[in-house]
């Protein structure tokens, strides 16, 4: 009898971390862009285990999710889901290139290190391990697109592993929570406001309807909903900040300096805590426009306008401190403490879907969105341990 092979030392699975974590970074996944190469590559990696997977598309052809099981097809496995997609480096100060993991001082740096290309190469570098194991229970890959505009891609993802899948115990979303289980995260709405004005010329303002000016007024009522939610709104100590947010993060309108400006176009988005109501402050934001506005900028001109349209968005992850998701984080990690999370994150879709769901990965989100991006070396190791722990779990 040929005896098997002995398990990798923690050394070499994080040689095999760091190597899997250099070929992700190497793909400029950021959004705008396709995800398809990086899906090929991914999907070839697997078959090369003898793993088969799905492709779900989004409507244009040009990015797709991929769902993979490793073990037998029965219920209870464990989903381990990450977005494939990074933010922009547009505009940043890198000191490195950002799509070359470079190594200094116990961190690797590059886009998506840590925002979460680091939890897909812990998992992706663990396949020689999963392969060979006697897993009672399946592990499933969930690997989505379009995550940091809006969590796009999981819905159809969602759909097609509810749809055909065994009912899977839990969800682990790996976002960088330094491998912390984290119970629950805010929603958010992405909203868009196109304010329509009346060109005049800049000395006659009564003749006209600065868009732009409408667009500061209009901001200031959003403030002011920002400090009710903040003052007056439902509290959440878990979280920081405590309450629910709305900012405005991007503006552009006018033409000169010397014309009332035509139209005007603000983005904005709510961060609503699990046990608050994001359209509630939209629907308030659209009567002030609709019932106190509008009139006053149509008896100047009939066709000034406000439009104002949700975009996109993810509903928040409410805590469920007995829930098997938690249960599997806590015995595998050892973090007994309850934790939240003010970004958004793919878990309250996957909640909302049935689905047992808590966040835990490896990095920090402090590092996650800026230039020079990294994973400490010793969170990519805590990552790569979990796997190995998820492994002999699964294998009970």
């Amino acid at each position: 009898m040929i005896a098997s092979a002995p398990p990798p030392t923690p050394d070499i699975e994080l040689a095999r971390a760091k190597d899997m974590l250099a070929r992700l970074v190497s793909f400029d996944t950021t959004s705008r862009n396709s995800n398809l190469a990086f899906i090929a590559d991914v999907r070839a990696l697997l078959a090369g285990f003898g793993i088969t997977s799905r492709l779900v598309h989004n409507d244009e052809g040009t990015k797709a999710n991929l769902l993979a099981t490793i073990g037998p097809m029965v219920p209870g496995g464990v989903v381990l889901s990450g977005h494939t997609d990074v933010v922009p480096i547009d505009d940043q100060d890198w000191r490195t290139d950002p799509w070359k993991v470079t190594e200094r001082d116990g961190k690797l740096h590059g886009r998506g290190t840590c925002d979460m290309k680091g939890f897909l190469a812990v998992i992706l570098a663990a396949l020689p391990e999963m392969t060979k194991a006697d897993l009672k229970v399946p592990l499933h890959l969930a690997f989505s697109y379009d995550e940091e505009v809006g969590c796009l891609g999981a819905p159809s993802l969602i759909r097609l592993l509810s749809a055909e899948l065994p009912a899977p115990a839990a969800v682990i979303v790996g976002e960088p929570t330094e491998m912390k289980v984290v119970s629950a995260h805010k929603g958010i709405t992405a909203v868009r406001t196109t304010v329509t004005g009346h060109e005049a010329h800049s000395s006659q303002p009564h003749r006209g309807v600065s868009a732009v000016m409408v667009a500061a007024e209009l901001i200031g009522f959003l403030q002011t909903l920002a400090k009710e939610a903040a003052t007056d709104g439902v509290r959440n100590t878990l979280f920081d900040p405590p309450h629910t947010t709305i900012t405005v993060n991007k503006i552009e309108g006018g033409t000169a300096v010397n014309i009332l400006a035509g139209h005007c176009t603000f983005n904005w988005d709510v961060r609503a805590l699990p046990e608050d109501d994001p359209d509630a402050y939209i629907a308030r934001f659209m009567a002030h426009c609709r019932d106190d506005v509008l009139p006053r900028l149509r008896a100047i001109a009939p066709t000034c306008d406000i439009e104002t349209v949700p975009r996109a968005g993810t509903p928040a992850l409410r805590a469920e401190p007995t829930s098997a998701a938690e249960e599997i984080c806590r015995r595998l990690t050892g973090d007994n403490q309850t934790r939240a999370v003010s970004f958004a994150a793919e878990g309250g879709q996957y909640q909302g879907a049935g689905l047992s769901t808590c966040v835990c990965g490896p990095g920090s989100i402090a590092q996650a969105h800026q230039p020079n991006e990294f994973i400490a070396v010793e969170q990519l190791a805590l990552g790569a341990k979990f796997i190995r722990d998820l492994i002999v779990y699964s294998s009970r």
